[in-house]
């Protein structure tokens, strides 16, 4: 019989947008141990509402209060991107010290140039780093004992990512979850124009992709790298060293 997650736990993944926090989702909702949620806090902000299991639920405390309900009972794992923004959470020093909150990195100037294809009038928070250093900050001062990813790791070296995280954050490493079936999936319906490429995947690789607008050749998109660089810096310093 395989190992299984701890029946009581919750798993966090905050990342900054469009840097693969949705394939690691992806092998996330593999496993058969983990209730996996695709950005809860995020589908509150854009749709007022999100669903777990059968409930529907229409604020970001009502969504602290039902995930660490439910992790008393079962393991619970969901990503959330930084583009949206939970203040929330912030007033919740139960939610953040509960929990097992994990990071995932990506350098800015392959997240905004991507980011800006699929929104051309993006703006300067959506980035996402500045705000993803705050929860970091905050998990951190509540007294919790947060995990920083580099998703370049994750892409060219996933097993040994993926088992370092599982290490962190006391959950048994499942290494069939690194494949799967290709196909859109209805957790991510709702925002399927962000996640063409996972849809088409099958498991973990880097894809390399080209970009008309770039923080070379774009002034704003510039504007934008140079201001978060240090918060993507602060916490690359402090990522997994995996081997």
């Amino acid at each position: 019989m395989s190992a299984t997650a701890d029946r009581r736990s919750l798993l966090a993944l905050w990342s900054a947008p469009r840097s693969r926090s949705t394939v690691f989702f992806r092998a996330m909702l593999e496993r058969q141990d983990l209730l996996s949620l695709h950005e809860p806090f995020c589908n509150i902000v854009n749709d007022g509402r999100t669903e777990v299991g059968d409930r529907g639920i229409h604020s970001t405390d009502a969504l602290m209060d039902v995930l660490l309900e439910i992790s008393e009972e079962r393991a619970v794992f969901f990503k959330d991107t930084t583009d949206c923004q939970y203040d929330a959470v912030f007033e919740r020093q139960d939610f953040l010290k509960s929990g097992r909150h994990a990071f995932l990195l990506r350098d800015p100037q392959e997240i905004i140039p991507s980011f800006a294809a699929i929104k051309p009038d993006m703006a300067l928070h959506e980035v996402g780093l500045e705000y993803l250093h705050r929860i970091y900050r905050a998990v951190l001062e509540a007294g919790g004992d947060p995990v920083v990813l580099d998703s370049d790791d994750f892409v060219d070296r996933p097993e040994a990512t993926v088992r370092a995280y599982c290490e962190a954050v006391d959950l048994p490493f499942r290494g069939d979850a690194l494949s799967w079936r290709p196909g859109e999936r209805p957790e991510w319906r709702q925002s399927a124009r962000w996640h063409t490429d996972v849809s088409a995947s099958s498991t973990v690789e880097r894809r390399q992709r080209t970009y008309e607008r770039t923080i070379d050749n774009d002034p704003s998109l510039r504007r934008f790298y140079e201001h978060h660089l240090p918060f993507y810096e602060y916490l690359w310093e402090r990522r997994l060293r995996v081997v």
